[in-house]
């Protein structure tokens, strides 16, 4: 159920280049940027991208490659499953980042040389998914005996949050406690430094964000108008470290990271990227330069998995993140940690193992396409095709309560069928209003639902908008003569399934 609110600021609109300058707040240690969700991105722009420009590009690219080991004598490992899995993770790495760009984009205080991000991508056997997993750097873990790569000393088992474990055994380590934790054998392990992600953004020429609200984080600089923009690299790290934008914190910023991802994997399969040799050694050379992987990832792993998956588009990706039990679970010596729901993780991991996939079919059924269509006096196939329009709250949680101010025969019942067909739980029992001569549509809401009402709007375009207090949450809309069709909307976060999936194709602009 949305909740009350206060209306959104109005932000300034970003400079089209260069982030804003100036030092800003001191950041606090808790939010450091999640960078490491962009090494899914760079990883599909050289997976997908490999298969069209051949051998002849690929040749010489893993040779800055820094190789580490982190199978080594591993044993009691998982059984293998179907598909293919990455364990991708990224270190903070803002000691090799430039003064200048520490200050421009607020990337204040000292790295903590841990794990800042880490997930599971799990390729299919087909080559048409990839799902994405993040794994909280917070999750309760337990590490197994091991020697401090640091300090040399022998540890025996105990608990710590998942980020530890790098900062304690390095790369074999985080790959043993995330195997041991998911029972999901990993094939491949790929790390980055964040700088890089930056130089990857302005090689590709940026990324194109939508949002359907306004944006402004103090901490990171984020300064965001609603609407569609084109991020430079350093806007792009903005986005994506936000966590001040809205009481949603960690969560929205989670979103943010998967839309990103979304719109740079569209940005590499539709945007010349991929058919353009040099554009595409280019980007790739930059992403590599930094990149540490196992022995058994390179060049023509990279061209093999790009020939196998040309046919690659957003919709073939989905993200998802661990089902949380509780998110502040208390660990003596350790603090607050995220502990996860055992059962539901469980059945996460099993459909990676199984090559199944996590989102539940998104496309709307054959009964609510008909409903549509007839409720906006268009054939089956136009409403299927005309584009929903991104709302702030899914319409799915806005109640709707339809009246007739006209004389016209019918019209509350068929605006109520058209909002219903869109997604809004309506009363399903229009009735008429108490005037019949409402020439343009009302949309009647109380102020603290204010979104819903927004949101509402949007599907009614030319609509009056009238705050009436103590209303409560159910949304009054009292249909007028101008009354011609509901516009298809839906939600910037349309999670599904008992997962919370989106996929890729739901978070990118256009659609």
């Amino acid at each position: 159920m949305p909740q009350p609110h206060r209306p959104t600021r109005p932000a300034r609109p970003p400079q089209p280049q260069r982030a804003r300058r100036g030092g800003g707040p001191a950041r606090r240690r808790g939010d450091r940027p999640r960078w490491g969700v962009r090494l899914a991105a760079g990883l599909a722009v050289a997976v997908l991208g490999s298969g069209a420009i051949g051998h002849a590009v690929m040749t010489g690219l893993d040779t800055g490659i820094e190789r580490v080991d982190p199978f080594k004598d591993m044993k009691n490992r998982p059984q293998a499953g179907h598909g293919l899995n990455f364990l991708l993770v990224g270190t903070d790495g803002r000691d090799k980042i430039t003064r200048q760009d520490r200050r421009e984009y607020r990337l204040g205080g000292a790295p903590c040389h841990c794990t800042d991000t880490v997930m599971l991508v799990h390729l299919s056997a087909n080559r048409q998914r990839a799902s994405v997993v993040s794994l909280p750097r917070d999750s309760y873990a337990e590490l197994p005996a091991h020697r401090d790569e640091s300090s040399g000393k022998q540890h025996g088992p105990h608990a710590v949050k998942l980020n530890a474990a790098y900062a304690e055994g390095g790369p074999q380590l985080t790959v043993r406690t995330v195997e041991n934790l998911t029972r999901v054998k990993i094939d491949h392990y790929l790390e980055v430094d964040f700088s890089s992600f930056m130089k990857t953004v302005d090689a590709m020429g940026g990324v194109e964000i939508c949002t359907a609200k306004a944006l402004h984080d103090k901490n990171t600089g984020l300064d965001l108008l609603p609407g569609t923009h084109r991020l430079s690299g350093g806007q792009a790290l903005q986005y994506v470290r936000s966590r001040h934008v809205d009481g949603a914190a960690d969560l929205g910023r989670m979103q943010r990271q998967q839309r990103f991802v979304a719109a740079l994997v569209k940005q590499a399969t539709g945007g010349g990227v991929l058919l353009n040799p040099v554009k595409f050694k280019e980007v790739s050379s930059t992403l590599l330069g930094s990149v540490r992987a196992d022995r058994g990832f390179g060049s023509e792993q990279m061209l093999a998995l790009g020939q196998a998956m040309r046919d690659f588009t957003p919709a073939s990706s989905e993200f998802a993140s661990v089902p949380i039990g509780n998110p502040s679970y208390p660990v003596k010596g350790i603090g607050s940690t995220v502990k996860w729901d055992e059962p539901k993780a469980a059945k996460l991991f099993e459909a990676l193992r199984q090559d199944r996939p996590l989102a539940a079919p998104s496309a709307p059924g054959p009964v609510r396409r008909q409903a549509q269509a007839q409720a906006q006096g268009q054939s089956g196939l136009r409403a299927q095709q005309q584009p929903a329009v991104r709302v702030d709250v899914p319409p799915q949680q806005i109640r709707v309560q339809v009246e007739n101010g006209t004389r016209i025969d019918g019209l509350g019942g068929r605006v109520d069928t058209a909002l219903r067909a869109t997604g809004f739980d309506t009363t399903r029992a229009p009735v008429g209003g108490a005037s019949r001569n409402v020439k343009r549509t009302v949309i009647a809401y109380d102020p603290r639902w204010d979104r819903s009402a927004r949101t509402v709007s949007t599907a009614l375009p030319g609509s009056e908008l009238r705050a009436v207090a103590g209303q409560g949450r159910t949304v009054l809309v009292i249909a007028g003569a101008d009354y011609r069709k509901v516009v298809p909307v839906r939600p910037e976060d349309p999670y599904q399934g008992q997962f919370g999936v989106v996929t890729g194709d739901q978070v990118i602009c256009g659609k």
